[in-house]
């Protein structure tokens, strides 16, 4: 038998790269990596974004992002009127160029259906996850949030006529979510309330839908049973003269929203910004006032005008540096306890920057153990109050020089499990814990 002849080793190496070649070739072209699936759009450009997550009533979603974005920026979700569009809102409004000013990142939702209407009716949108627009629209948030590293202390919603009432049902379905809403020409939430199929209320249109604050609250409460978090704050603006959602809308909106809130039904200010308008704040009488309300006498349901936006963004708070993280950290220290009692804990978070540079403006995230719920803190703003929370610096503690320290704490219930998040990250970096 002759011997076997050996190919060299140079033609075997050659045979297999030729092999490989168109293999790798057609991995590369069907199965990008993950990390190139989530882009960020173009800057200073409205843009579409598809695939952006759970969508069932199949909404579009449409996104700004100023060229000077910020980094962890605010959002704020504009919502279109009746017979809008997301496209429309976006031209028809100062937000973009708000944006532009201020950093922060907008989302136009976009209604498919044939009415362009928002779906405030079903009993599918006025309940947490129900599945209808409001979690396509939560969906939108949360792509926002992955692409941009978005500050989840800070979103905010607003809208137009049908976008108005939107605002109210998402406040009310997502209450961890939303820092605060601005409704022009909208009703309360549940208000246009149907079981038959239509997009329409009548009764509640027509402003003879009447309940007590507590009435009003509780179809707020009912739609996150259990909730006990933080709600956010709510501006209403409405004309005397609107013949689409007539003005005691305006009423029980406040009735409903001062409930909520935790706060007296009698304005704590009242002044006139402009000529014809008169505006109450309730619970307080700054301009984050937990609610404030604007009237405008002799004006019809399209009130929304110039300069509108500017005041809900001062609402909102939008309108100053912010509170968004500055530099990140060479090092952090992170020490964290809790004491606890039967349905309930206290915890405690002192920080350490272990640098050797003054960090100036923090968040901390940590994830709260499952059952856990913030109701209450001090030393930062806490958003959401379950699950991956990040805690926002507060005026007076927001600078943290090289190897000072500083405390915060929280209270929360638990359902058994009373332990101290694990790890923390401080404006992203990963810190030592204990």
């Amino acid at each position: 038998m002759p011997p076997t002849r050996r190919r060299p080793l140079r033609t075997l190496l050659t045979a297999l790269v030729a092999a490989l070649v168109p293999l790798l070739a057609a991995l590369t072209l069907t199965a990008p990596p993950a990390a190139a699936r989530t882009t960020a759009v173009p800057a200073a450009t409205l843009t579409e974004v598809t695939g952006f997550g759970e969508n069932p009533s199949n909404l579009q979603m449409y996104v700004y992002v100023p060229a000077g974005v910020t980094a962890h920026p605010a959002v704020v979700v504009a919502v279109h009127y009746c017979t809008g569009s997301g496209p429309a809102m976006y031209s028809g409004t100062e937000w973009a160029s708000l944006a532009d000013r201020h950093g922060f990142v907008v989302i136009y939702p976009s209604v498919t259906r044939a009415s362009k209407c928002f779906d405030v009716s079903s009993p599918q949108a006025l309940r947490r996850g129900g599945g209808s627009d409001p979690v396509g629209i939560k969906s939108m948030i949360d792509w926002v949030v992955r692409t941009y590293a978005a500050d989840t202390s800070r979103i905010y919603a607003t809208g137009i006529s049908s976008g108005a009432m939107m605002t109210n049902v998402l406040l009310g379905d997502y209450p961890d979510v939303f820092a605060a809403g601005a409704a022009f020409s909208g009703v309360p939430f549940g208000c246009f309330a149907t079981t038959d199929g239509s997009e329409w209320n009548s009764a509640c249109a027509n402003g003879t839908v009447i309940h007590t604050p507590q009435q009003w609250g509780d179809l707020v409460r009912a739609a996150y049973p259990g909730y006990t978090g933080p709600r956010p704050r709510m501006q209403v603006w409405h004309g005397t003269e609107d013949t689409t959602l007539r003005y005691p809308n305006f009423g029980e909106e406040i009735k409903q929203w001062t409930d909520v809130l935790g706060v007296s039904q009698t304005p704590a200010a009242t002044d006139t910004p402009q000529s014809g308008w008169t505006r109450t704040r309730y619970g307080g009488t700054g301009d984050r006032a937990p609610v404030e309300a604007i009237s405008l006498q002799g004006v019809g349901h399209n009130l929304y005008g110039s300069g509108m936006a500017a005041r809900a963004l001062t609402f909102f708070g939008l309108d100053t540096s912010g509170p968004g993280p500055q530099p990140q950290p060479a090092g952090c220290r992170v020490k964290a306890t809790t004491s606890a009692w039967s349905t309930g804990l206290t915890g405690s978070v002192t920080i350490t920057n272990t640098g050797t540079s003054t960090l100036t403006g923090w968040q901390l995230g940590f994830t709260l153990p499952a059952g856990q719920t913030i109701t209450n803190g001090w030393g930062a703003s806490y958003a959401p109050a379950s699950g991956a929370v990040t805690a926002t610096n507060a005026s007076y503690n927001g600078t943290i020089a090289p190897n000072a320290s500083v405390t915060l704490g929280y209270q929360a219930t638990h359902t058994g499990n009373s332990s101290a998040p694990s790890a923390f990250t401080l404006n992203g970096t990963a810190c030592a814990v204990g």
